[in-house]
């Protein structure tokens, strides 16, 4: 499934070179880009200023270094739309997308536009890790993430919607401690830190530790977690009974479904 996703996105990017007119030599990298034996982590949702996109880049240089580690390298796909009227998220796609002119991450960043439900269907199956990082407490769910759950991929997420829920330790990972505060730029200082230290400290070496067969078998063990833990417990079946308990029922002052004679 990886190397489906990634031979979809060379697809999408050296077309995005096409119609764009750009160089042959641009269009052939872009058939290149990616490498399915690197640690990918995928980005793909509404580019709100609140998801913080960027928060990956809060430490460029730093970024550029775990990106390019000769022995661990990490890649990332990022994917998504922002509302025409939502300025600083169309900045924020933008400057995600200029990546690929930096030397640093011409090959570890790639973005691809038009984002619809084939681009996240690739992405949710091909990714290793689904990396969401609102700012607390504006998530709503993170659907995505439960997609990206049913597929093998972990999670690297904030405390928030969903995951503040589902993380128990050994399903995935998570981004700070749950607290936010009231000074947003703080906050981003505060997670922007910490995603850096999963990343580096527990997401990349457990994706790299592999035995004598060369399997990761530490990361194996966490995404069977993540699916034994987490893939009946999410679903719209539950999200029906949540909304019938307790919204639905409870709005209407009654405590059951039960029709009175």
């Amino acid at each position: 499934m990886k190397n489906l996703l990634i031979a979809f996105v060379r697809r999408r990017i050296s077309r995005q070179c096409r119609r764009r007119g750009e160089a042959d030599e641009i269009i052939d990298r872009a058939r290149t880009v990616l490498d399915p034996q690197i640690l990918t982590i995928g980005f793909g949702r509404r580019f709100a200023t609140y998801k913080r996109a960027t928060l990956v880049l809060n430490e460029i240089d730093r970024m550029a270094k775990i990106c390019n580690d000769p022995e661990r390298p990490v890649q990332f796909i990022f994917a998504g739309k922002a509302h025409p009227a939502d300025t600083p998220g169309k900045e924020f796609i933008q400057t995600i997308a200029n990546l690929r002119n930096d030397p640093r991450f011409a090959n570890r960043f790639v973005f691809i536009e038009d984002y619809d439900i084939n681009v996240c269907r690739h992405m949710v199956q091909g990714v290793d890790v689904w990396l969401n990082n609102p700012r607390r407490p504006l998530e709503a769910s993170g659907t995505s993430g439960m997609k990206a759950v049913l597929n093998g991929a972990l999670n690297l997420s904030v405390l928030d919607g969903w995951w503040a829920e589902a993380y128990d330790g050994c399903n995935g990972f998570a981004i700070g401690n749950g607290t936010s505060h009231v000074d947003d730029k703080i906050t981003d200082q505060r997670d922007a830190a910490s995603l850096f230290d999963v990343i580096e400290n527990e997401v990349v070496p457990l994706y790299y530790d592999t035995d004598e067969h060369g399997l990761p078998t530490h990361w194996i063990k966490r995404m069977m977690n993540s699916i034994s833990t987490l893939a009946w417990r999410f679903s719209a079946h539950r999200m029906v009974a949540d909304y019938t308990t307790e919204a639905y029922l409870p709005a209407a002052g009654g405590t059951s479904c039960k029709v009175e004679r």
